[in-house]
């Protein structure tokens, strides 16, 4: 099956971040005053939109403005946190740059808003930035929804069919199903056997195991 594109969810794909957004909902939850089953919340929430997640916390529909409140305080204490000890998913720089090499397109689709965008590619300064970015505050659903990678293909003018989605986060991984996609399963934050599918071509805990498997080479064959 021809591949012409890779499109890359953000969080845990290509950073190692998702441990800082626990830790944020913890020191938000502190200043709220709120409880929240930490495990429980991100196995809810990652990979949907910062509206969805502001009202998966609260238990009902939120407004605009309190979902914007929401969002700001806890991302802003992700950033603080995270912008400290940032980091990539090993191997990730690279991999991209090798692919972008073999004329493959890359694309990002996250839940992320804006301004965590801005702030991992101020930070990862990618040699070769993706030729789209789409961003969870653009009106989309949330994962497990495919729009997201859906619209990423179309602002590629590629089939989802040729579309390769590299995802952390079984919504993710479902997303991609839904969107006719392959998907590379990154277990940085889930085992194997929960980013599992037949549209699911490798698992791997990192872009230098992967490498170390061909992959790109392989995708030619």
């Amino acid at each position: 099956m021809k591949t012409s594109a890779l499109i890359f969810d953000m969080d845990g794909t290509m950073i190692d971040s998702m441990p800082f957004h626990a830790k944020a909902w913890v020191e938000f939850g502190l200043r709220r005053g709120l409880e929240i089953d930490i495990p429980d919340f991100m196995r809810r929430t990652t990979g949907r939109t910062a509206y969805e997640c502001a009202c998966e916390l609260m238990g009902r529909e939120v407004t605009q403005a309190e979902s914007v409140d929401i969002t700001h305080e806890k991302e802003s204490i992700y950033r603080e946190l995270f912008g400290a000890q940032f980091r990539e998913v090993a191997g990730f720089g690279e991999f991209a740059k090798a692919a972008a090499t073999r004329g493959l397109k890359l694309a990002v689709g996250t839940a992320g808003d804006k301004h965590n965008i801005s702030f991992v590619f101020s930070n990862l300064k990618m040699e070769t930035p993706p030729q789209a970015v789409v961003g969870g505050d653009e009106g989309l659903p949330g994962k497990p929804e495919p729009a997201i990678f859906l619209e990423a293909a179309r602002r590629l003018g590629v089939e989802a069919s040729q579309c390769i989605v590299f995802e952390d986060a079984p919504f993710g991984i479902e997303a991609a199903r839904r969107a006719g996609m392959r998907a590379v399963a990154v277990c940085t934050s889930h085992e194997a056997s929960e980013l599992a599918g037949p549209h699911v071509v490798a698992q791997v805990r990192d872009y230098h195991e992967l490498a170390k498997t061909n992959f790109l080479e392989s995708l030619y064959a």
